[in-house]
């Protein structure tokens, strides 16, 4: 009897010592939006910790920390324990940053697990509604006949807007003065003040401005007109026989950091899957003129890779370095 006493009393001890883990998940998620808030990458973020916190039965919290055209906020998610509790929104940017560094303190390719694709949105050029800018061959002419003298604002250095900027200007063999800024929303207040003639932004961080008047759209990079803006035309029907095919998307979805156990990457997957395909959700994102679709991890990091043989190339052709 005494020694049944002590393997039971021995046995609650280790019940005591070893609790079953807890279910995944069962705190909140913190979601980091590397730049300022705003622009894209902020929007969708806030967008998806909206539902994701319904989905999931905790609180989302989404966290901006900007610099370095996102590395700085992204490395704190590199660096965070893969535990699923702390996860990135990133643009198709996440590749082509480090190569404009040099010195990325983390490996794209090896510090963060996708999760899913988000959606993807086409980049709109935008002026100040008084300028004498009226087309995007107006704005092209200037680079060629006054190459360097006409500025343009982007989210930052290495971003998918300043990607768009030069893959436009090496095809047209014009040359602008790109103005860096930390994010879309401080570039967007500095062009409507009139600080900045020119921008070029993802269309649903500025569809709000174009709507209010606040700016005008000259184009889209998309490969048809958008429903929201029938008015303006795209990049492709410029008149601009360089461009006559030019067509780019600024593409998201959610990371977490590598190394993540594979039941916590399924659960998440299969959350964002019901979050992205939410009608809701979905008519969010078609309100701000993006297209919402969920992917596989494996479809994520695909498009990671076609991005890398892509963009990387003409960065390193152009010599283009962080400032």
């Amino acid at each position: 009897m005494r020694t049944k006493t002590m393997v039971l009393g021995l046995l609650a001890t280790l019940a005591l010592a070893s609790p079953a883990a807890a279910e995944f998940p069962d705190k909140p998620i913190r979601i980091m939006a590397p730049y300022a808030p705003g622009g894209n990458i902020d929007v969708t973020a806030r967008i998806v910790a909206d539902k994701l916190k319904d989905v999931l039965g905790v609180t989302v919290l989404v966290e901006n920390k900007a610099g370095a055209s996102g590395m700085i906020g992204a490395d704190v998610i590199a660096r965070s324990a893969p535990d699923g509790y702390n996860l990135l929104v990133s643009a198709n940017s996440m590749v082509d940053v480090p190569a404009i560094y040099g010195n990325a303190p983390y490996n794209w390719k090896t510090a963060f697990q996708p999760i899913s694709h988000i959606q993807a949105v086409p980049a709109v050029i935008v002026v100040t509604p008084s300028s004498p800018i009226k087309t995007l061959a107006d704005l092209i002419k200037i680079g060629r006949d006054k190459p360097g003298t006409q500025p343009i604002a982007d989210s930052g250095v290495g971003t998918t807007n300043h990607i768009v900027i030069e893959l436009m200007s090496d095809a047209t063999k014009s040359k602008f003065t790109i103005v860096h800024y930390k994010g879309s929303g401080q570039a967007s207040i500095d062009v409507i003040a009139g600080q900045v003639p020119v921008q070029v932004d993802q269309l649903n961080s500025a569809i709000t401005h174009i709507r209010a008047g606040k700016l005008r759209a000259i184009a889209v990079t998309s490969e048809a007109r958008v429903p929201e803006l029938p008015d303006v035309p795209t990049v492709k029907e410029s008149g601009i026989p360089e461009l006559k095919d030019f067509t780019y998307s600024t593409y998201t979805g959610l990371f977490g950091p590598a190394k993540m156990p594979p039941d916590v990457l399924k659960k998440l997957h299969d959350a964002m899957v019901k979050v992205v395909t939410d009608p809701a959700v979905v008519k969010r994102f078609a309100d701000l003129t993006a297209v919402a679709k969920p992917s596989t991890p494996e479809e994520l990091a695909a498009m990671l890779d076609k991005e890398d043989q892509t963009a990387v190339p003409l960065i390193k052709k152009l010599g283009i370095k962080a400032e």
